[in-house]
């Protein structure tokens, strides 16, 4: 009997090389390894769920801004629209990526603990302030300067002023948020023993005399961008303190911020949508409406019950490293999402009106498109990191210098007087 030939591989389906089996083992070694070095470098004490919730905060609003923003091109300009308005059906979205009271949540957290370290050293309160501002508001500057420079050399070539407004107000408005966040961080002494019920209270009466009463001064709503963020910052130094541990207490800000906004919505008449939408009489984020705190106190009580998961998850070095990685370059991505999405629809230009990147928001096919559009946003911004995140962290150590967390977390090798 004649021995079977062997089975030939269809030369469709070429196997792989050992040269890139190699090297693909080669790059998620050295990935591993990556990770575990971040993962040894983290000191034992410091909480990762906080550092899980910022960057689940950042992530949310970037991609809820690729969402429901589009610029469309009509009449040899680019105008701004939103899905929401043609969709409304969509306001779930915003649910999902409406993460700004996890910013604050975090930030009233992390500052309250700073401080209270900073007067245990010794440190006055104004050199812990600078230190505290200075990686927040140090990217500011490139974002401010490109933004000069392309605004000016945008009218220089003739390009439509409203374009040019678009475009300008669009990539700076991040910065809104950054100053709301700078003046209750320099207010952190003042306010991080303050009830949370003190703002919650003054953004219900903002509301009863704007929409109840409808009396007051046009500017009276404007009040609440202080007071109705400052409720999930005081959360947080709450939280910080010690006073948020129990369960009970972060499933009452769920079920109750939860029940709260819906009668907000389904029997007061405020939007259904956490963000702005154009067009809106009312919004629900400029400035901020009762339903966007009592909703932010749902996300609070929700990011207070996934703490202990956080952990868990985090406790993983890859997961870690992956936190880590956003959390470094986090005022980077913030402020330049936006630019990233412009540059890639400035770019797709050249190919023509695309679908989902230059077309009116106005059907679910849009809303595909947009999807296939997010992987080319994120390259843009991983562009737009690489260039300014030095901005963020700082001049880059010299090669031969150990780096200071690895330097200050890992066991000393000498003895602990030297270390």
């Amino acid at each position: 009997m004649a021995e079977p030939s062997p089975r030939r591989r269809a030369p469709h389906a070429p196997a792989r090389t050992p040269a890139r089996t190699h090297a693909l083992h080669r790059s998620l070694h050295a990935l591993r390894h990556a990770a575990h070095r971040v993962d040894a470098a983290t000191p034992a004490s410091r909480d990762r769920a906080v550092d899980a919730l910022r960057a689940v905060a950042i992530l949310g609003v970037v991609l809820g801004h690729w969402l429901v923003t589009a610029l469309v091109a009509e009449d040899g300009g680019l105008h701004t629209a939103s899905p929401l308005q043609h969709m409304p059906w969509l306001a779930p979205v915003s649910w999902l990526f409406q993460t700004l009271a996890l910013f604050f949540l975090v930030g009233g957290h992390v500052a309250t603990r700073s401080l209270a370290t900073a007067r245990a050293r010794g440190e006055s309160y104004g050199g812990w302030l600078r230190a505290r501002l200075a990686r927040l508001l140090r990217p500011v500057a490139a974002l401010l300067a490109l933004w000069t420079v392309a605004g000016t050399a945008l009218l220089l070539t003739g390009t439509h002023l409203a374009t040019v407004h678009t475009l300008c107000k669009l990539a700076l408005s991040p910065l809104w948020f950054l100053l709301v966040f700078a003046a209750l961080t320099a207010a952190t002494p003042l306010v991080a023993r303050l009830n949370p019920l003190w703002p919650l209270a003054v953004v219900l009466h903002v509301d009863v005399l704007r929409f109840g009463l409808h009396l007051g001064p046009s500017w009276l709503g404007w009040t609440n961008l202080a007071a109705g963020w400052l409720v999930p910052y005081t959360l947080g130094a709450a939280w910080a303190r010690g006073e948020l541990h129990s369960r009970h207490s972060a499933w009452a800000l769920l079920l109750g911020g939860t029940a709260a906004t819906a009668v907000l919505v389904g029997w007061a008449g405020y939007p259904a949508s956490m963000v702005g939408v154009p067009g809106s009489a009312v919004s629900n984020l400029n400035p901020p409406t009762l339903a966007a705190v009592t909703f932010g106190l749902a996300q609070c009580g929700l990011a207070l019950l996934l703490r202990d998961r956080l952990r868990r998850a985090t406790a993983r070095p890859l997961a870690w490293a992956a936190v880590a990685l956003v959390n470094l370059s986090a005022m980077t991505i913030f402020l330049w999402h936006q630019t990233a999405m412009m540059a890639a629809t400035a770019t797709g230009l050249v190919a023509g009106r695309l679908p989902g990147l230059h077309t009116a928001p106005d059907s679910p096919a849009w809303v595909a498109y947009r999807l296939a559009w997010l992987p080319l946003f994120a390259l843009a911004l991983a562009l737009c990191r690489a260039a300014f995140r030095h901005h963020e962290q700082g001049p880059r150590r010299p090669r031969n210098r150990p780096s200071e967390v690895v330097h200050r977390h890992l066991p000393p090798t000498k003895s602990p007087h030297h270390a």
